[in-house]
């Protein structure tokens, strides 16, 4: 890793990475039309010049992998030096129909056309995108533990699973990272109910935060949902509907006026306070703008004081964020179980 940025371990028996990754989704996919090519290689070769060398994709991102596979094909030599995450699990058929599938031939298939699209052969980290309503997670850990000695890849993740399915996949393999959204705007793994939070730290997990700036809500950029191209993501997901949108805007607001007084940006703000977390935390904002990427990385060196750090969580507290993360078809894989194994096993012993 470069030496030029502050690094954190990920997980217990994990490599060194940027404190801070890179989100490479919104280059390709969800955010809008994505640009031409050399405008996404220069991103990329701005965050490789500045030290941002964890970045972070996966299968269903549109062209990200097929993307990074023309980029490496042109800068052989900067493989090396870049920690690179993808994932699987998420499925989309010719007809543009979506379905989870975390089965072990789909993960020997997915991880295949991967490495194909990447023109690669092996990653650093590998996720389980999302974990199916069917398939044991044991089992899927068990085909990540062998693809991973086979040298395909070298660290084991989980992405959006329950606290009870990351102990039960950490029972068969160590998993050194779970992927989980997570902000001032999403704060679902501290609670009680989900445990997913307390659960990574028990057993040695770097948590990596997905949208760590609200999906932009919290950079204060955003000002009403009129701003969303058609094919947006968020012009579909409740957190930003026409109704909710206001509603949330007062907790950027107040989020705003504390960085206003400290001198910094929101997003610069919001970044720093993730990271304050934990240690064990790793923030992966993305971008497609040169200037942002210098602006969220300037947040490795802000320092969030006790102080500050309490008045955002009064204002998280007197802020209920209103509206799903993801529209409701999607809702049943967030934080998602599996069936246990012996359940599995009786069923197929009796024949259903």
């Amino acid at each position: 890793m470069s030496p030029t940025l502050p690094t954190r371990r990920l997980g217990k028996n994990g490599p060194l990475v940027p404190a801070m990754g890179l989100g490479l989704m919104g280059l390709s996919a969800f955010y809008g039309p994505p640009k031409p090519d050399n405008e996404r290689f220069a991103l990329l070769d701005a965050a490789y010049d500045r030290g941002e060398r964890f970045w972070d994709t996966a299968d269903m991102y549109a062209d990200s992998e097929d993307l990074l596979g023309r980029y490496f094909t042109a800068h052989p030599q900067k493989r090396a030096h870049i920690f690179l995450a993808t994932k699987f699990g998420n499925k989309r058929a010719p007809d543009g129909t979506t379905s989870i599938d975390s089965s072990p031939t789909y993960c020997v298939t997915a991880l295949a056309n991967s490495l194909k699209r990447l023109n690669l052969p092996a990653v650093d980290l590998y996720y389980v995108h999302r974990l199916d309503a069917r398939t044991p997670v044991e089992h899927t850990m068990r085909t990540m533990a062998r693809l991973r000695d086979e040298g395909k890849f070298k660290y084991i993740g989980l992405s959006e699973c329950s606290a009870a399915s990351l102990r039960r996949a950490s029972k068969v393999v160590h998993v050194d990272a779970v992927q989980v959204e997570y902000s001032p705007f999403a704060l679902d793994i501290e609670t009680e109910q989900t445990g997913l939070l307390a659960a990574a730290r028990d057993l040695g997990t770097a948590i990596v935060a997905y949208a760590p700036l609200g999906r932009g809500m919290l950079t204060g950029a955003l000002r009403s949902p009129d701003e969303f191209a058609p094919d947006d993501f968020r012009a579909f997901a409740p957190r930003f509907s026409r109704e909710n949108f206001p509603k949330n805007a007062v907790l950027a607001e107040k989020i705003a006026d504390v960085a206003r007084r400290k001198g910094v940006s929101p997003a610069q703000l919001v970044l720093a306070w993730v990271m304050k977390q934990g240690e064990d935390v790793i923030p992966i904002p993305g971008t497609t703008d040169v200037g942002r990427l210098e602006e969220n990385l300037g947040a490795l060196w802000v320092e969030v004081t006790e102080g500050e750090e309490e008045e955002i969580r009064r204002a998280c507290e007197e802020v209920s964020v209103v509206g799903e993360r993801y529209p409701k078809q999607f809702l049943d894989a967030l934080f998602a179980d599996t069936p246990e194994e012996e359940e599995m096993k009786k069923k197929k012993e009796e024949g259903e």
